[in-house]
């Protein structure tokens, strides 16, 4: 079994509330579930209007599946207009961990 994640930190483009905030980041979470069959959840910064940490987790049996998804996901965020993607952060965990 092997696990892996991705942490994203992003910077918000035109965006002045939390409210504002949440509707810029609901979406790109809701693609990762359904595009990716990921675990995907706002994981950090909530209290900044600009600045947002998405967290994405999967589980799989082959190495290169999880790696090849995880690409994909990088990707999507990395290609959406209203964020700029500051850093991404990825870990794999394996059986000798």
């Amino acid at each position: 079994m092997y696990v892996g994640t991705l942490s994203f930190d992003l910077l918000l483009g035109d965006v002045r509330s939390l409210k504002e905030k949440r509707s810029a980041v609901r979406p790109i979470v809701a693609e990762l579930q359904r595009k990716f069959s990921v675990s995907a959840a706002e994981a950090g910064d909530q209290d900044l209007y600009r600045r947002c940490e998405i967290g994405v987790a999967m589980v799989s049996g082959d190495p290169g599946h999880l790696s090849d998804v995880l690409d994909r996901c990088e990707r999507l965020v990395a290609a959406r207009p209203e964020v700029e993607l500051l850093s991404v952060r990825r870990r794999f965990h394996g059986e000798d961990d």
